[in-house]
């Protein structure tokens, strides 16, 4: 089932985010409950997720972004696409993007981006396969400092 995660999905989530970025701090949990708490109320951001026998499988976060230019329509940035690694290759990874840019389009967005890892080339396959093109605009990235 593909769905927007709800307040009962941040185990789940944390756990998806760590096979994802596996070298973040440990979150103390009431901090990650109150965050958590504040994403899923924020109108702008949905965590969507695919859950696989009551176990969330995969996931991928939208943020939609109010703007005044390009008719005063909002653009979407997609971000933190995983999916556990037992549940690879089912084509869930698929499945929550074609969710995110459905709901995007839905919320009248005239655009979606989304980063990837320069090198990560069988990501870069799927995003290309659900639209997704590369060349288009260039992004940038500035990491705050350490």
């Amino acid at each position: 089932m593909i769905r927007v995660a709800t307040i009962d999905d941040l185990v789940g989530v944390l756990g998806l985010y760590k096979q994802l970025r596996p070298q973040d701090p440990e979150l103390d949990i009431h901090f990650a409950q109150q965050q958590w708490l504040e994403i899923i109320n924020d109108p702008q951001t949905f965590i969507v997720v695919a859950e696989v026998n009551g176990e969330l499988a995969s996931t991928c976060a939208l943020g939609i972004n109010n703007s005044i230019a390009n008719g005063a329509r909002p653009f979407g940035i997609i971000e933190h696409v995983i999916t556990a690694q037992k549940f690879r290759r089912r084509g869930l990874s698929r499945q929550v993007l074609e969710f995110a840019i459905s709901l995007a389009w839905k919320k009248n967005c005239c655009k979606v981006m989304l980063l990837s890892g320069e090198l990560l080339t069988p990501a870069h396959a799927l995003y290309e396969s659900v639209g997704f093109k590369s060349g288009i605009e260039k992004g940038f990235v500035i990491k705050a400092p350490q």
